[in-house]
């Protein structure tokens, strides 16, 4: 289920909160310029978080959805 309409499932989403520097440090080792500012993610600025993630990786944002899909 999506309640928050982001395109990942809920229980993906809890378990990615719990899991989250792990996964900071996972995404700034795939992608070395990223800065723990810009893995800051606020609740409800997806599309601006992942197109800021875009905007520093140069990586489309569907490959970064599913490489964290993919990561969680």
């Amino acid at each position: 289920m999506d309640l928050n309409n982001n395109n990942f499932n809920d229980q993906t989403e809890l378990r990615a909160r719990g899991d989250w520097n792990q996964i900071k440090g996972q995404a700034k080792q795939k992608w070395g310029q990223l800065t723990d500012d810009d893995l800051d993610y606020q609740e409800g600025q997806q599309d601006e978080w992942f197109g800021r993630l875009q905007h520093k990786t140069g990586e489309t944002i569907d490959d970064i959805k599913d490489w964290f899909r993919r990561t969680f």
